[in-house]
């Protein structure tokens, strides 16, 4: 029984060895390629002017209105 599996494993390495893992080069033409690059992934562009000040703002405002809403909820007058 251990030599089959043995045999099975040695097998299945050669397999994977001898397989040509093969690619085509990214055709430009294609409606599917988009440009490759650093910042080209990304929804925003982190060149602009103020972006750090925006960026800030942004993150300020996600992380900050949960506590901001917790808050005033906790502290409306009850009626």
């Amino acid at each position: 029984m251990l030599s089959r599996t043995v045999l099975r494993a040695s097998t299945t390495t050669n397999l994977v060895a001898r397989r040509g893992f093969q690619s085509t080069r990214a055709q430009l033409g294609s409606p599917y390629h988009y440009p490759e690059g650093p910042r080209s992934n990304i929804p925003f562009n982190p060149l602009t002017r103020f972006f750090a000040l925006r960026y800030w703002g942004f993150m300020a405002t996600g992380f900050g209105a949960p506590f901001a809403i917790a808050y005033w909820q906790l502290h409306k007058n009850q009626v």
